[in-house]
C-alpha cells in the first residue's frame, strides 16, 4: 500500500507539508484546488505549481480529491455535456502532472452529512457526529446554516459557502428525478469519461454516500455491496472503481466491510481507501472515534487484514480524525489524530506482514 494524507493546500489548511513529511511512512498527499468552482477546468499551470510544492517536500502527488461533479450532470440536464467536457479537460491536465487516481462522488447536493462537528468526548477530544432524528426534524437550509456556524472559518469539502446558499433550491430540482433516472445519469457520465480515463491512465474511484441512506428524499445509491456491484456493472472498465471508505459504508451496520474489501478488491476495482473508525450509538446515530479498533465499532485490524489479503498495492489514507491536544484547524482534518491513525494502520500492516511471513517459513520447514 501507499500511505497518503489529505491536504487542502497552503492557503486552505492549518496543516503544513513540513508537518506531513514528518509522519512516519508517509508517501504523499491527497489534495485538490479548493478555489476552482465546480464545472470549471483545473488550470495546468496551477497544477504544475501544486505538484512542485508537494515534491519539494519529498512527497508524491498521485491522488486527487475531489474533482466534483457538476449538479447538471447528476440531474441529467441538457447542459451536462459542457461540464463533462470540462471534466475531461481537467483529467487531461491531471494526467500531465502524473496523477493516477481521482476520488469523486455522485452524491446529490449534499456530500457527507454530520449534525455536530465538535461533539465533546469523555477524554476531552472533540469529533464529528450524526444524529438521525435531528436531520429529519430540520429543513435543509437550516442544516446548512447549522454546519456553517461550526466550521471555525474553514471551508469543508462538500459544504462550500456557495453550495450552502443554494441548498434548498438544488434539492427541489431532484423532486422529479427517480432513482432509476439517477442511475442512468451516472452511467451517462461514466460512459462519457471512462474512455478518457483509459487514455490518460487515470483510475476513477467513486466515494460511497455518507451516510449510506437517503437524506431529505435525495437519492443515495453507493451504499452497500449490492449497489456497489450495480455501479461497477454500469461500465466494466477496470478504470471504473471505488474509493473504499470504511466510515461511510460502515455507518450501515449491515455492511460487512472486510467482506466488501475482499470481494471488490479481488476484482481489482478498489483504487483508493479511506480508513477510519466510528462508534455506534442508538439507531443510526454515530460519532467518529479514534482509529484504534477498541475505540469504535469497526474492527480496523480485520479491515487492514482484508486489504493485505487482497495484496492491495493502491493508495490508503487515514480519514477524519478527532481534534486532540488543543489543536485548532479544519474540523475532522487536524494533524495529530490523523497522524496517529496513519501510524496505527501501518503498524497493523507490518504486524500482519510479519505474521504472514513467519507462517510461510513454518510451513516450508514442515
Amino acid at each position: 500500500m501507499k500511505m497518503g494524507f489529505r491536504w487542502f493546500g497552503k492557503e486552505q489548511d492549518s496543516v503544513t507539508l513540513e508537518q506531513i513529511r514528518q509522519i512516519p511512512g508517509m508517501d504523499g498527499v491527497v489534495t485538490s484546488l479548493m478555489d476552482i468552482p465546480v464545472g470549471e477546468v483545473w488550470p495546468l499551470e496551477r497544477l504544475k505549481s501544486l505538484k512542485q510544492q508537494v515534491n519539494d517536500h519529498g512527497l508524491q502527488l498521485e491522488v486527487i480529491e475531489s474533482v466534483n461533479i457538476h449538479e447538471d450532470i447528476k440531474l441529467g440536464l441538457n447542459t451536462r455535456d459542457k461540464y463533462i467536457q470540462a471534466y475531461i479537460e481537467t483529467m487531461d491536465n491531471l494526467a500531465q502532472i502524473g496523477v493516477k487516481v481521482i476520488c469523486y462522488n455522485f452524491m446529490p447536493v449534499l456530500d457527507w452529512v454530520r449534525t455536530e462537528l465538535a461533539k465533546p468526548l469523555e477524554d476531552g477530544s472533540t469529533t464529528m457526529a450524526y444524529k438521525d432524528e435531528y436531520v429529519y426534524k430540520i429543513n435543509p437550509q437550516d442544516l446548512a446554516a447549522h454546519v456553517d456556524e461550526q466550521t471555525h472559518g474553514f471551508d469543508l469539502p462538500g459544504w462550500e459557502p456557495e453550495r450552502l446558499k443554494e441548498m434548498s433550491a438544488a434539492i427541489d430540482m431532484y423532486k422529479n428525478v427517480s432513482e432509476q433516472q439517477y442511475w442512468d445519469n451516472i452511467k451517462y457520465f461514466l460512459d462519457s469519461v471512462i474512455p478518457y480515463a483509459e487514455k490518460y491512465d487515470i483510475k476513477l474511484a467513486i466515494h460511497p454516500d455518507d451516510p449510506p441512506w437517503p437524506i431529505f428524499g435525495l437519492p443515495r445509491v453507493i451504499t452497500d455491496r449490492e449497489n456497489i456491484q450495480k455501479f461497477l456493472n454500469l461500465n466494466n472498465s477496470p478504470y471504473n472503481g471505488l474509493t473504499l471508505c470504511t466510515g461511510s459504508l460502515g455507518a450501515n451496520r449491515q455492511n460487512d466491510i472486510p467482506s466488501i474489501i475482499r470481494e471488490f478488491g479481488s476484482q481489482g476495482r478498489i483504487h483508493f481507501a479511506h480508513v477510519r473508525n466510528l462508534k455506534f450509538e442508538s439507531g443510526r446515530d454515530f460519532y467518529e472515534s479514534a482509529h484504534l479498533s477498541r475505540c469504535g465499532s469497526l474492527d480496523i485490524f480485520e479491515i487492514v487484514k482484508a486489504f493485505y489479503d487482497i495484496k492491495f498495492d493502491g493508495y490508503i489514507r487515514p480519514d477524519h480524525g478527532r481534534m486532540i491536544w488543543g489543536e485548532k484547524g479544519r474540523l475532522g482534518y487536524g494533524l495529530y489524530d490523523r497522524a496517529l491513525g496513519a501510524t496505527y494502520i501501518q503498524g497493523l500492516w507490518e504486524a500482519i506482514d510479519k505474521l504472514h511471513f513467519s507462517t510461510d517459513i513454518a510451513e516450508i520447514n514442515l
